[in-house]
């Protein structure tokens, strides 16, 4: 598996950024025609209104357990009645949201990323799991609430790369997988901004991230499919946000699906 392209410094700006962007999104959905309950395309059945919720909850229950300094997996999980079971009324949500959002970074930015930490994904259990899951979090759905309002902008490069890293070190690992689970086959992955690229082997159920630093000249690799675009429209694929024909491929192009999350 691969090591995280990001660190804290740049978890916590891109999170700064991408919530402040996230709450210009919120206010126009609430000053257009629709309000709260306009629609989130690509989320499907969601109002701004529900992702709001989604979000706000979601930090509550991070800044819960993250900094408990321990990985024993926390006594309340995401869907817990210790978290809100009710939206707040729409005047008061981005209210709310905008509060849980700022505890939250308070208790990032005291956090030590190399406290432990219990997570659910297949990797050290350190706290600076949830600096970079939280990052990620926030850039997609930023990405999602401007798609509601019609102001969209990509993930930015640096932390787009890393998103596409996470996805293929914890999430496809975790067995978060929403493709097919029996395909076969060696998928690259190319970010044309960054010049970062990836090599992934599909063998039905298991996904292993390869390291190209550790090949030998005699390894025989029969990539099936090459995938090039911006690390924002990699990632955003790779969340079902976009398309994979947004990319430039080639060969076997079924076989992206299987790296499909979120």
């Amino acid at each position: 598996m691969t090591k995280a392209l990001g660190n804290k410094e740049l978890w916590l700006s891109a999170l700064r950024a991408d919530g402040a962007a996230t709450r210009t999104a919120f206010e126009e959905a609430a000053a257009g025609p629709a309000g709260l309950s306009a629609a989130v395309p690509p989320c499907p059945d969601w109002q701004v209104r529900d992702l709001a919720f989604h979000l706000g909850r979601l930090y509550r229950w991070v800044r819960s357990h993250a900094s408990r300094g321990t990985t024993d997996r926390p006594d309340t999980g995401e869907r817990s009645a210790d978290l809100p079971v009710e939206v707040p009324p729409d005047e008061a949500l981005i209210e709310w949201w905008g509060g849980e959002l700022s505890q939250l970074m308070a208790m990032l930015e005291a956090l030590d990323p190399a406290l432990p930490a219990w997570h659910w994904a297949p990797a050290p259990k350190l706290a600076g799991f949830w600096h970079r899951r939280m990052a990620h979090e926030t850039a997609i759905h930023r990405w999602d609430a401007q798609v509601a309002v019609g102001q969209v902008e990509p993930i930015e490069a640096r932390l787009a790369v890393d998103g596409v890293a996470e996805v293929l070190d914890s999430w496809l690992p975790a067995g978060r997988r929403k493709g097919p689970a029996d395909l076969s086959g060696v998928v690259q992955l190319s970010a044309t901004d960054t010049e970062h690229e990836w090599f992934v082997r599909l063998r039905g159920e298991g996904v292993a991230l390869l390291d190209t630093n550790t090949w030998l000249d005699h390894d025989d690799h029969h990539t099936r499919v090459l995938a090039r675009g911006t690390g924002s429209d990699l990632v955003l694929a790779l969340y079902g946000r976009v398309p994979f024909d947004v990319l430039e491929t080639s060969g076997d192009v079924s076989l992206l699906a299987a790296l499909r999350t979120g």
